[in-house]
């Protein structure tokens, strides 16, 4: 029972709310996200055809390698705890975003390094003991830039709710998503800039072979690995700066709920083991889960093997094959803007997101297409209808996802979707690899090794189209609401 007195005291006690974010911080709260996209841009769009096409290193490997930063997401949750319970510089997000970025800008160049180093092994020895110690050592690497992204973006992640109230959030989430789409098309013009355009057939014989162009590779990489990193390092505290320490409202909402409930919240005492229960404690919740990881699977298979499938297929040069990010990053920042503010309002949540998983899969039809003409343009175009077709697939199924959890209950829902969605992209990204060498075992013709992968990623997004047509909305949200009560009552028991 709540007393005056324990009220009164609240009254004392609580800092004065701060003020909200304005419309021009959280653009510039964005440039972080920003500058994630940037990144992603490096490692899964530019290291990943450098692996495949001038390195000879299987796809499947590659992929593994590329994934290895998804597979460790499980730590966001670990971080995330930390940021609530202990402060770095004086903050509870900030100094945590700061080191992260810090640490994934150095290891994102000491990964490039070990790359080169596993390409010289596999081409002078083949895959012996050595070679595969370079092999674990790249994993290694992966996974230690994966975690620092972990450490920088989680945090990050939990400032978007300090500093935001409840009818601002949806605004804020959706700009900074969709400064996500600008960094990879900013991402894709600078490394275009920063590496020479030259078109060399690939032949499936590593760079190695070629000391002359081996050395020019070698020096332009590692000029965009440590120029771009460093840029994105800047841009972080640029975009985190001060911030916190104005507009946060974490230490009011703990202090909150120190008084009146005198302990932490549910939400800071999550773990993976309470969020896989709550995940998995009902049918609906499972069956609307298991779409999102078919549908996330379904868009991201494509993504370790379009840069490759440029290079193989229509003879594109590094730089121009990255260049194929940024019509798919327009074509999904128009998709996101549409479902939005057209789509969405007009078809509802459900059939909006169906309808993007039937785009997906014809948009997967025309990759073949394009691949069977070897027109670069009908590639670009291809691409660019399938970033709309994502576009509006992801707004359709983050409307859902949070249409359909109880306001109270939303971190536990959305951090948890996170991290499924990230083992969903790793499977993704894997499958991807792991199709194309068996395209490539089955067809001698690449263009029907790739072709094979797009007809699989639109088989997958019909299935998913199958689990969203059993999914059903009041079943769903009664039921979620209920396995939340029980997993945190038998906690509390």
């Amino acid at each position: 029972m709540i007393s005056q007195t324990d009220i009164s005291n609240l009254n004392e006690q609580q800092p004065q709310l701060p003020p909200k974010l304005p419309l021009l911080q959280m653009f510039r709260v964005g440039l972080f996200q920003m500058g994630l996209g940037i990144m992603s841009l490096l490692i899964a769009g530019l290291l990943n055809r450098l692996m495949i096409n001038e390195l000879a290193i299987p796809a499947t490997l590659a992929a593994v390698f590329i994934a290895m930063p998804l597979f460790v997401s499980p730590a966001r949750i670990w971080f995330g705890q930390t940021s609530d319970a202990k402060t770095i510089f004086g903050t509870h997000r900030s100094g945590y975003v700061w080191i992260g970025a810090v640490i994934f800008a150095i290891a994102s160049f000491l990964t490039v390094q070990v790359m080169w180093q596993l390409g010289r092994s596999v081409y002078e020895a083949g895959w012996n003991g050595i070679t595969y110690g370079w092999a674990i050592a790249l994993a290694v690497m992966f996974g230690l830039y994966g975690m620092s992204i972990s450490l920088s973006s989680t945090p990050f992640a939990a400032m978007l709710v300090d500093i935001s109230d409840e009818e601002d959030r949806s605004k804020l989430v959706g700009i900074v998503w969709s400064m996500l789409m600008v960094g990879i098309v900013i991402g894709a013009i600078a490394v275009s800039r920063l590496l020479p355009c030259t078109t060399d057939p690939v032949s499936g014989v590593s760079v190695f072979a070629n000391g002359d162009r081996l050395a020019q590779l070698q020096k332009a990489i590692n000029s965009v690995f440590i120029i771009i990193p460093a840029a994105v390092v800047g841009i972080t505290v640029l975009a985190t700066y001060g911030i916190e320490q104005k507009y946060s409202r974490y230490k009011l909402r703990v202090a909150q709920n120190h008084i009146l409930n005198g302990t932490t919240t549910t939400e800071e005492k999550l773990s993976l083991g309470k969020a896989l229960r709550v995940l998995t404690a009902s049918k609906q919740t499972g069956l609307f889960f298991s779409f999102l990881l078919m549908m996330t699977i379904g868009i991201f298979m494509q993504d370790a093997i379009m840069e490759p499938f440029g290079g193989a297929v229509f003879g594109m040069s590094i730089c121009a094959t990255t260049q194929l990010n940024a019509a798919f990053g327009m074509g999904t920042l128009i998709g996101l803007s549409s479902a939005g503010f057209l789509v969405v309002p007009r078809l509802g949540k459900q059939a909006s997101t169906r309808l993007g998983c039937y785009m997906v899969a014809a948009s997967c039809a025309l990759l073949i297409v394009a691949g069977w003409s070897q027109k670069v343009g009908v590639l670009q175009a291809s691409l660019a209808l399938f970033g709309f077709a994502s576009g509006i697939t992801t707004s359709g199924a983050l409307s859902l996802m949070l249409d359909l959890t109880a306001a109270e209950t939303a971190g536990t829902f959305v951090g948890a979707w996170g991290l499924s969605q990230a083992i969903a992209r790793g499977m993704a990204t894997v499958t991807g690899g792991v199709v194309l060498d068996i395209g490539k075992a089955i067809f001698s013709n690449s263009a029907f090794a790739y072709s094979f992968v797009f007809v699989c990623e639109a088989a997958v997004m019909i299935f998913a189209v199958v689990l969203l047509g059993r999914v059903n909305v009041q079943e769903f949200r009664a039921d979620a609401r209920q396995a939340i009560a029980t997993v945190f009552a038998s906690e509390i028991d």
